[in-house]
This record gives C-alpha cells, structure tokens and sequence, in this order.
C-alpha cells in the first residue's frame, strides 16, 4: 500500500514539477539517476515502470489467497481488509488500463459484495460457497479478457506467513 501511494506521489510530483519545464532538459533524476531523457521520455519509463493490468493481477492473486486463509481461519476483519484492497488493487489497475474494466464489472459490482456480505455473516460455511462464486467468476473474466489459460483454483498452500 505504502508503495502505491509513495509511487502515486512520486508520478505527481515529477508531473507537476516538469509540466513547465523545457522538454530539452534531460538531466537524468531518480536514485543514482536511472530516470533519463527528456521530461516526456521520464514520463514514459514511469509509466513503464507502474505496468499495467498484471501488476494489478498480481496482487489481486496474492489477496485471493489471503482472503481464503482468512475465511478458513475465522478472521473475519483480515478478510474484509484483504477484499477491501482488492477493490482499490482493480479500481487502480482500472485507472492504467480502462480497457478491461468492462470485464470485471460483475465482479465489482455484484461478486465482491457477495463476499462482503458472506463476511459480515461470520459463517465459514456461506463464505466458503461464496469464496467458490468469486473463483469461478475470476476464471469467466479470464476468458472475457482472451486469457481462459490463466485459470483460479482455490488454494490448498498457504504462501504467506501471515497467521491467526
């Protein structure tokens, strides 16, 4: 989170910062100087640099995960924190590539709150159900965006070392 937001103001910063300057000033910045060119070419890397949509599936992978082990451990608040950033991880992500957001507006605007909803009942057995409806509806959003390869099964590892 600390990364999006430092990153956030970083790409602020630079851009207000160099909207009056000279397209010829090229002076490199950046730790060490790795961001070079002129203000539109830095400009371009940054945007480089925040990719696009799998960045987005990165992380919103890493919190399906966290959000299953949450159900299945009874941690409700971890899991309402963890969908709670898979909303602003898509509403980013959304932000930098508008194009696939038509895909995942089912899964905001009905499967997401499902889950809230199976969450707040403190039901293991309902959140379970409704953990299977969310996995389903990743891998039909898969297919809409031309990627059914990239299929979502429900976890049977746990990878993080975050516990009850």
């Amino acid at each position: 989170m600390k990364y999006i937001l430092n990153t956030a103001l970083f790409v602020s910063a630079f851009a207000m910062i160099n909207a009056c300057a000279p397209e010829e000033n090229t002076e490199a910045v950046g730790q060490a100087g790795w961001l070079k060119g002129t203000p539109t070419e830095k400009f371009e890397e940054i945007t480089h640099q925040l990719q696009g949509f799998s960045r987005t599936m990165t992380e919103v992978g890493y919190r399906y995960q966290e959000l299953y082990w949450a159900g299945k451990d009874m941690n409700w608040e971890y899991a309402d924190y963890q969908i709670e950033h898979i909303y602003e991880a898509l509403e980013q992500g959304y932000i930098r590539r508008p194009e696939h957001e038509a895909s995942g507006k089912n899964f905001v605007e009905n499967v997401l709150p499902a889950m809230e909803k199976a969450i707040a009942s403190k039901d293991t057995a309902q959140f379970i159900r409704t953990f299977d409806i969310v996995t389903v509806n990743c891998n039909a959003c898969h297919a809409m965006e031309d990627v059914p390869f990239l299929t979502v099964k429900t976890p049977t590892e746990r990878q993080s070392p975050i516990r009850p």
